[in-house]
């Protein structure tokens, strides 16, 4: 079989860090296994023409959220023996799952290979954010020590109201992290969790449109399907509490780029931080590079090198369960026998 990996460059650090897995030198660690069983494996960092070209022929195609390759239906049409699309870490919305499910193909995703990672990343965001930490920074990195500057925007976390947009398995991680701060917490998604999980988690549930003006903070923790897209647009931006912040570590798409731009300039949200944009990689000028008070990074929140660890062996499973006819992983599977299956695609956020 021929299975084609897309994955980020690594250059000297993926010389220098085997188990920086996930770049395209170290193959998620998976070279050796592949091609001692008479695989044909190519590995590339090109998401366009030489992907396109290698596709055609792949039985198997397997890319990551944070350097997707977009599998379109028509490049679907043209790749006709593939039979497996695998998201090497967790979000498959860089595959078109309708045309997938038409021609039969699975898909799959390591699941939960990413949730103590991200969650970990959006509670630094939030400190970051309330804190006024970047500011603090960039003032000590350019020779200042202008203190009421930088203090002028710094608040405790403590008692601040945070709510959670989407509360699947990294949104209550997101909680659980959060809950000793003191922090008041509410969260929304179209299904409650039950009063024992609340009291777990720390966090009762409140329809979005109260929830949204009384908070502090709002985490975004859904996955992008069409119900979600773009859902946070001016309106919705603009109901959000004046002087707030937002973190988004989910994906891009769900906050329109450009209202997010003028909320920001225009004062109503004190900032934004996240680790997902639209396209990715960002573009040099995308406008998020250069918006006011934002604490962004590039989508690395749920690949530190525990998690790569765990979405390498999660592929591996995947695709010796692939090669020898077995079922793959339940909660892995995203499409399969034709349909979509997963719960977390398969449902949408009701619009308002």
């Amino acid at each position: 079989m021929k299975i084609v990996m897309v994955l980020y460059p690594g250059g000297e650090a993926g010389k220098r860090v085997p188990e920086l897995l996930g770049c395209v030198e170290n193959a998620l660690g998976l070279r050796q296994f592949l091609e001692s069983k008479g695989h044909k494996l190519v590995v590339t960092t090109d998401t366009s023409k030489e992907m396109e070209k290698q596709l055609e022929d792949a039985d198997v195609f397997i890319c990551q959220p944070f350097w997707p390759a977009y599998i379109t239906r028509e490049r679907i049409s043209k790749a006709p023996k593939l039979k497996l699309l695998l998201t090497a870490g967790v979000g498959s919305d860089h595959y078109d799952l309708a045309a997938a499910a038409e021609r039969n193909i699975t898909v799959a995703e390591i699941t939960g290979s990413n949730v103590v990672s991200v969650a970990e990343h959006v509670v630094m965001q939030v400190l970051t954010l309330v804190r006024n930490y970047m500011p603090a920074y960039q003032e000590v990195v350019a020779g200042g020590w202008d203190i009421a500057k930088v203090a002028s925007r710094s608040h405790d976390l403590e008692d601040k109201t945070v709510g959670i947009f989407g509360m699947g398995r990294i949104g209550q991680r997101v909680a659980t992290r959060l809950k000793p701060f003191d922090v008041k917490l509410f969260y929304y998604d179209n299904r409650r969790l039950t009063t024992a999980e609340e009291q777990v988690v720390g966090a009762r549930y409140m329809p979005l449109e109260t929830m949204l003006p009384i908070c502090d903070v709002v985490s975004i923790n859904t996955p992008l399907t069409p119900a979600t897209d773009r859902y946070f647009n001016k309106q919705r931006l603009m109901s959000m509490k004046k002087g707030a912040w937002m973190v988004n570590t989910a994906r891009g798409r769900i906050v329109d780029t450009d209202a997010l731009v003028e909320v920001l300039k225009s004062g109503h949200l004190a900032g934004y931080a996240g680790d997902v944009w639209y396209p990715q990689p960002a573009p040099a000028d995308h406008p998020w590079r250069t918006m006011p008070n934002h604490a962004m990074t590039p989508h690395v929140s749920g690949t530190s090198l525990e998690a790569q660890k765990r979405y390498a062996d999660g592929v591996r499973d995947c695709l010796t369960k692939f090669f020898e006819g077995k079922p793959l992983e339940r909660e892995y599977i995203i499409v399969d026998g034709g349909k979509v299956v997963s719960p977390s695609y398969s449902y949408a956020f009701e619009k308002k």
